[in-house]
């Protein structure tokens, strides 16, 4: 199934200039969303890991579903005040002003590998913050995991000597 044949091209979408992969139409396609997780997982045959860490929001989307196919435990990673334990967080630049991840302390065991899992890798500013939140916890990302790469954008620069996986590449 060529996947890329479900992602919706919205142009001039959030800003005039840009091209924005809509992923809704895959996930309301029952066999493109199987598929698409399936892709995933696929994608991570022979790593070693504990859990899967999906950042807010679209990270859910993905992340939770190849846990539970997989076995494996879920970290949520989430805006500022959306966690009701203890937290760690990270602030990191934007285009445009500064943004902030946090994950409950208690989610992150000292030399525990996670897989990050997100829909997109664009500009890699998500990622690395979420990268440097997991190592300054203790833990290990044993990968980085995308349903969509722009490789224009330089996303896998900005993650360079992390393991960057993607499904499909723009």
């Amino acid at each position: 199934m060529d996947l890329k044949n479900y992602v919706r091209n919205i142009q001039d979408f959030p800003i005039p200039g840009v091209l924005f992969r809509d992923i809704t139409t895959v996930l309301k396609d029952p066999t493109a969303m199987r598929s698409s997780v399936d892709a995933m997982i696929k994608a991570l045959d022979g790593l070693e890991y504990d859990a899967i860490l999906g950042p807010e929001s679209r990270g859910f989307i993905f992340g939770m579903p190849m846990a539970y196919v997989l076995g494996k435990g879920f970290v949520p990673v989430r805006k500022t005040g959306k966690l009701p334990s203890e937290v760690a967080r990270k602030e990191y630049a934007l285009e445009y002003g500064t943004a902030t991840i946090e994950i409950h302390k208690d989610a992150i065991e000292p030399g525990k590998r996670f897989i990050i899992v997100d829909d997109l890798l664009a500009t890699g500013g998500t990622a690395k913050a979420t990268v440097e939140l997991v190592e300054e916890m203790g833990g290990v990302v044993a990968a980085n995991l995308f349903f969509i790469e722009l490789a224009g954008l330089g996303g896998r620069e900005v993650l360079k000597g992390q393991d960057v996986r993607s499904v499909l590449v723009y």
